[in-house]
Order: C-alpha cells, then structure tokens, then sequence
C-alpha cells in the first residue's frame, strides 16, 4: 500500500512527524510518498523541520508559494493532479485544515483516490475562518476519519459518516511534542534577553481579526505589558506581522519582538513560560500537555477540549479581558487542566495500525 502524505503548512509537519515515527517503529509496514506543497516556503517556517523532527527529504514538492487563497489552492490541485496522472497512491492523506489539505484531498478525490482525513470533525462554526471551510470540505470527501476526541467522532457519525471508517484515535500533534520533548532546544534569545523560567509571556498572534488592524494590534500590546507586571513578553511574529508592528514603531523595554523560532526552540519557551497568549489551535494542545495556562484572543475554537479539560479559556477577540485573565495567572488562580482522552504520544501507532487493515 502507497500513501500520500500531504503537508504544506508548520502545522502539517509536526503532525505526519508522528505518522514517520511509528511506521518505524512498527517495522515500517506502510510505504509513504510524502509530498510537500510548498504552501510555507520560508526556511523557519518549514525547512528545519526536516532536522528538527528527523522527517525524510519530500518525494515530491510541488512548489507552490504564495498567492491568494484561489491562487493557492489552484495551483496546488493542478500540480498534485499531474502528479496523480503519473502515479496513483492507494490513499492520499491529508491533516488539519490548511489549503495544501483541502486542494489534494479534493483533487485526489476526483482521481479516485480514496482520501482519508486526521483532525477529522473538528468545527469552530465560524464561517469567517477559511480553515472552518475547508474542514468541511474535506470531511465531506473523506472516505476514512481520524479524529481527536470521541465527540469530533460522534459529530461526524451524525452527519452521516459510516461508523465503521471513524477512528478515535488522538492527537498526533502531541505525539511529537512527548517524543521530541527531551530535545527542546534553547533558543539563543534566552540569553540574550536575559530570560529566566516563568518570568515572561509568549505571545503569538497571526489570524486576520487579530493582525489586520494596527490599533486593535496595538491595543492587545498595550494591555498585555500594563498587565504583566515585570514579566518579559516575547512575540515571534510572522513576516506580515513584524512588518505591521515595525509600521506602527510600537516599543516597550519588556517587549521582545522576534523572528520566527524553530518548534524546538518554541516549545523550550512554552514549557518555561508563565503563560501563553495566542490565537493559534495547536498552541493550545501543547499549553495543555505541557500545563502552561492558555490565554487565547479569539471568539470561538474548534478544539473546546483544551478549555472543557486543559489549560485553555477564550479570551474573544476583545482587549479589556487580557487584564482580568493576566491576574488570574499571576496569582496563581488559573486552572490546573487534565490532558484529554487518547492524548498519550501513541496516536501514530494507532493510525498506522488501522492504515495497515484498509
């Protein structure tokens, strides 16, 4: 059996890294042809992953780059098409909900090609996300189903979906992050700013609500340092974002605004950090695992297990809650959190294993 594994975005790498591991680990019982889109084409953002969490070299890589969501998502269907034309996998498989994951699931589809989806069932319902669209997309394409959690599941086998091809499984995001915990890795910012552990705030914020306008991005700064105390703010900002903040000559002497760090280098921060605020959905599957309170700036989630069992609560996109929520953390009044169900780092395994009897 060949199987197209279908990464283009951070996201995606982190989460099929648990798909290589177990297959190695199991005698390497499925073959992967692994194709990467180039959806994110900056080295930061993609490249050292490879390293980081010891994935093989792409089979294949489309190429993409930027461009529009059409742009996108045309340009991806038509290279994986062509690919399609010459060598047929037996399963394509896609993750999350980025372009690269709705353009190959739809395009193999048409070809065919049974489709199968991890992070299946997921909804956050709001229909301003583009990612909520393709999430719906490509469950309703789907021929098999992995999901996070028993209620994605029991969500999908409502609309409809044959029970027997929704698979429970976990969280192979969280995989990677119990297997390559050992190796976090001080990122050079440590020293050179001076940090000391749970004595600084991570921030990360990139969605459009939340980056698009400079006196809203303003405002969530503003209220995060008069907040915080002495507790330095660390904010690896994307390019897009770090040019807005450099056009808005917003400075703070606690406020340390970086590029873009390597996962290894990211999670050392989160696990030392006091707290995070984010407006990321993976983020806070690993403040949850880690134990790291979660502060997330956004109006809804497509993952309410980090709130209803981790470390998580939603802050909605409004600036006058970051107050109240930042002292609830420095007076150690935030919740403890559990991890959910499944979320054990043997998810791959799992996954592997139903691929294996298809």
């Amino acid at each position: 059996m060949i199987i197209d594994l279908i990464a283009g975005a951070r996201p995606n790498f982190v989460k099929i890294a648990a798909l290589f591991g177990a297959n190695e680990e199991m005698g390497k019982p499925l073959k992967f042809r692994l194709i990467h889109t180039g959806q994110h084409y900056d080295e930061a953002l993609s490249g050292s992953l490879f390293k980081d969490l010891e994935l093989p070299k792409p089979d294949i890589n489309l190429n993409v780059g930027s461009g529009s969501q059409a742009e996108q998502t045309a340009a991806i269907m038509i290279a994986y098409e062509k690919l399609l034309e010459k060598s047929r996998p037996d399963i394509c498989l896609v993750v999350g909900d980025v372009n690269s994951s709705m353009a190959c699931a739809i395009t193999a589809k048409k070809m065919r090609v049974k489709v199968a989806h991890i992070e299946a069932g997921l909804r956050s319902n709001d229909w301003d996300m583009p990612e909520e669209v393709n999430r719906v997309l490509i469950d309703s394409i789907s021929d098999y189903f992995f999901t996070t959690t028993q209620k994605a599941s029991d969500f999908l086998i409502s609309q409809g979906h044959n029970k027997k091809n929704v698979f429970f499984v976990g969280n192979t995001m969280i995989d990677t992050l119990l297997r390559f915990k050992p190796n976090f890795r001080k990122p050079e910012i440590w020293d050179k700013f001076q940090l000391k552990e749970k004595e600084f705030i991570i921030v990360t914020l990139h969605r459009p609500a939340n980056v698009s306008k400079e006196k809203f991005l303003k405002s969530y700064l503003e209220e995060i340092l008069k907040n915080s105390e002495e507790l330095s703010v660390i904010f690896p900002a994307h390019p897009r974002t770090r040019k807005l903040l450099n056009k808005l000559g917003f400075t703070h002497p606690r406020l340390f605004i970086v590029d873009a760090l390597s996962y290894l280098e990211f999670n050392y921060l989160v696990e030392r950090c006091k707290a995070v605020l984010t407006d990321s959905g993976g983020i806070t599957e690993e403040t949850t695992v880690l134990g790291i309170p979660c502060l997330t700036l956004r109006n809804n989630t497509e993952r309410p297990e980090t709130i209803s069992h981790g470390t998580n609560e939603l802050l909605r996109t409004d600036p006058k809650a970051i107050a109240p929520a930042i002292n609830k953390v420095l007076t150690g009044n935030w919740k403890k959190g559990s991890i959910p169900e499944l979320w054990d780092g043997r998810t791959g395994n799992r996954i592997v294993e139903i691929l294996r009897h298809l």
